[in-house]
């Protein structure tokens, strides 16, 4: 009795494949499906974002300007 031992591995091989493919597609849907599920039962609440005010961002963008101003002319006094 002669076993072909290629032909034996390449069967096996292809099995083996076959089953990681399958569970990995199965995987995926559970995933989905969990996902789904949390979803619909805990939805996530979104917080309200409130836009400042246009004078806190004139006062914000001042203060960056000034700073700029004066870390520029302390960079030219050391030189």
């Amino acid at each position: 009795m002669e076993i072909n031992l290629v032909g034996e591995s390449l069967k096996f091989m292809v099995l083996g494949m076959a089953i990681v493919f399958v569970f990995l597609m199965v995987l995926v849907q559970v995933v989905k499906l969990q996902a789904f599920i949390i979803n619909k039962f805990f939805q996530e609440k979104t917080p309200e974002v409130t836009k400042p005010t246009s004078i806190v961002t004139e006062i914000d963008d001042a203060h960056h300007v000034a700073a700029i101003v004066a870390a520029i002319s302390e960079f030219r006094k050391n030189q």
